[in-house]
Order: C-alpha cells, then structure tokens, then sequence
C-alpha cells in the first residue's frame, strides 16, 4: 500500500503544472526555463500579419512591428509563481520609437505585469488589467543611463517575488514597485511602437528562474 501511494503521488506531480513544480522542488537559483531561440519547434508563438510579425530568425526570437502605437508579445507556454526572467534584446529599427522587454504573471491577454525601456534610454514598470495597460509607480517613463541607448544589446532582468516587481538594466535596478493583483501566470517578452512604425527588436538567452 505504502508503494502505491508513494506512486501516486509521484505520478500526480510529474502532471502538475510548473508553478507546483517550482514550489515544491526548485531552490532559489535554479533555472526553470531557458531558451536560446536555436529550435524552431520551441513552442514561441509564429505569426505575421499586417500589424508585424513573431517568428525565430538565425538563432534569436524576432518581434517586428509595422503600425503605430502597438504591442505585440510572446510567452514561454509555461506557468510560475515568483520567477527572475533576464534576456538579451537588441532593436535593429525604430530605435528611439520603440518600447521592449519582459512580461511576467502573464494570466491572460488582458491581465499581466510586463518591464520595458526604450531606445533611447527610458524605462517603465506597468500592468496590463483588465486589458487597460497602465505605468506603475511614475506617471511617465522614466530615464536612466543604466539604459545603453540606440541600437545596441541590453541584458533585462525582471523580478517577480511576492508582491514586489524590480526591473533592472545592465544589471543596474531602476525601477521597484508593488502590486497584488496577478500572483502567477506566464513569463515572456513584448515590443511596442509609439508614433513611428517599423520596430523590429531581436531577443536571445531567454532564462527564468526560482529567485
């Protein structure tokens, strides 16, 4: 009897979801998801049309954007709690008319926290709730010379533990607020357009972790 629960249970946690997983086996530190973008087949969302395009290109993930004040956003078909997610992203277009980074506790559509800079070198934390995006903790995008500014490499890291959600750039944080309304959901990556079309933002190393 004692075999047979001890399979049972093994059994009902290999088909839980991963938010169980990481609470009940990962330690802080550990990697819970990694993507380098070199497998098509990964799972990150294929797609064009004439608002822009999603798709792997040599080895990275592509986000490019044709129309004016747009998002468009990929996540890892994954489900966490409290996660660490860092990437490398680069715009290749539409450098000081882009917006670009992290989403975490990706409910939905319409409910989900995301971190993004800009090209030239501002930075925001905000929410999507309800399908109504808003800034969180400053009322405009903020600047921070932390931000490498044009078209070059950024490393993005964004924090989601318990209610507080830390951003940082180039391992500089920039910007922390708190918030309780999303606890869990999906980990992935968003680029945005203001007044000027043509974004393309190209990301690589896509890692989340238990922090």
């Amino acid at each position: 009897m004692k075999n047979l629960i001890c399979c049972l249970v093994i059994l009902l946690l290999t088909s839980c979801h991963s938010v169980l997983l990481t609470n009940l086996i990962a330690s802080s530190g550990d990697v819970l998801y990694f993507d380098n973008f070199s497998d098509p087949s990964s799972g990150w969302r294929q797609a064009s049309d004439i608002s822009g395009k999603m798709d792997y290109e040599q080895d990275q993930y592509n986000i490019s954007i044709s129309i004016p004040h747009y998002d468009l956003w990929a996540v890892s078909n994954e489900e966490y709690k409290d996660v660490r997610v860092e990437v490398d992203a680069t715009p290749l277009m539409g450098t000081e008319s882009i917006r670009f980074g992290l989403i975490c506790r990706y409910e939905n559509k319409d409910n989900f926290y995301f971190f993004v800079i800009t090209g030239d070198g501002y930075y925001t934390i905000g929410k999507v709730a309800d399908g109504i995006p808003t800034l969180m903790g400053q009322e405009m995008m903020s600047y921070s010379p932390a931000v490498i500014k044009w078209n070059t490499q950024n490393h993005l890291r964004f924090d989601c533990s318990g209610s507080t959600l830390t951003g940082y750039a180039n391992s500089q944080s920039v910007a922390s607020v708190d918030d309780t309304d999303f606890s869990k959901g999906d980990a992935g990556l968003i680029a945005g357009s203001f007044e000027q079309a043509d974004v393309d933002v190209v990301f690589d190393n896509f890692v989340v972790y238990k922090p």
